[in-house]
């Protein structure tokens, strides 16, 4: 469960930040960032959220001029993070890779969620989109969803299936598959996906739902084995791997990642962020680095991706309601 952080005080009539060192107090737009930017990743390191915002922050820093140092705070399906970043200071040096966990399923899935996903952020960009995919050991007997439905059913315990944590549409593609299968299935929380598929390699859990940019590599070294992707259609970076609809399971997920800060970004900051991201997403090289990794990149201004994000906590809230899950 999460502990709501202390709120920082302001001075009465002044707009100075008493809890802060004078060197971490709101920049005035026009210089900034005199200083380094902390990128917070709400999950472990390894996982899809870690790996865009290494390709990201490559070149934001060129372009800033100063360093984005990524910090990776994982737990709570994303949220603990995303409630440390609702609570820094609206200076631009603190900033979230906000995704479809911490601000889109969350919402519904937390009962005692620290932030308002859409008041307590300002939203920036959007910067990828994925699909997820059922990946298994190399060594699992079974080779589609048929088979593992049988194996599921057969087993008297079911079958163990990983994720990146309790929250995440890979929870809810494994909640949702076996409400439509009948397979008895057992989720398997990690504190994110790089720990879930070291374990998935290891052969210590069998199967696991990620999302493709953290498998594919993955898939292409054969350390592990693809066995389904919840797109419409078969990736064309991975066509042998074919779609839940094509193996009789009509699922469709894919998860989002993007930029967001606390809420009262200056917005002379929140432009200047918004245009360097773009500038970075437009580079052939990045986007060459995504296609590669299954991803799409994603192209959307700040009030379009704060609406974004708005629809995304409203269409995922029956979802959250029909899988029954719920965390604390």
């Amino acid at each position: 469960m999460l502990k709501m952080l202390p709120r920082r005080a302001w001075l009465a009539g002044g707009a100075v930040l008493t809890a802060l060192p004078a060197v971490a107090r709101a920049q005035p737009a026009a210089t900034w960032p005199t200083q380094p930017i902390r990128l917070v990743v709400p999950f472990a390191p390894g996982g899809t959220t870690d790996l865009v915002a290494r390709v990201l922050t490559q070149g934001l820093t060129a372009r800033l001029g100063q360093p984005v140092i990524i910090e990776n705070r994982p737990g709570a399906g994303a949220t603990l993070g995303s409630a440390q970043v609702a609570q820094a200071a609206p200076d631009g040096l603190t900033l979230l890779m906000s995704n479809i966990a911490s601000h889109g399923v969350a919402p519904s899935l937390y009962r005692n969620i620290r932030y308002d996903a859409v008041r307590d952020f300002t939203h920036i960009a959007l910067v990828i989109e994925n699909p997820i995919v059922f990946v298994a050991n190399p060594r699992f007997a079974p080779r589609d969803l048929a088979a593992v439905v049988r194996f599921a059913r057969e087993t008297p315990r079911g079958i163990d299936i990983a994720s990146s944590g309790a929250g995440s549409t890979n929870h809810l593609l494994i909640v949702q598959f076996g409400q439509m299968t009948g397979a008895h299935v057992n989720h398997v929380p990690y504190r994110g996906a790089g720990p879930a598929m070291t374990d998935v390699i290891a052969d210590v859990v069998p199967m696991m739902s990620d999302s493709l940019p953290s498998a594919a590599g993955h898939i292409r070294a054969g350390s592990v084995r693809g066995l389904a992707i919840a797109s419409a259609s078969r990736h064309p970076a991975f066509p042998e791997v074919a779609t839940f609809r094509e193996q009789g399971v009509d699922a469709v997920s894919n998860s989002w990642f993007g930029i967001s800060g606390p809420a009262g970004l200056p917005p002379a900051v929140v432009e200047r962020l918004s245009r360097d991201i773009g500038a970075v997403l437009a580079d052939p090289a990045i986007g060459a680095r995504f296609a590669e990794m299954g991803a799409t990149v994603g192209r959307m201004s700040p009030a379009a991706y704060t609406d974004f994000i708005a629809a995304e906590v409203v269409n995922w809230a029956p979802v959250v309601q029909a899988s029954g899950a719920q965390a604390e």
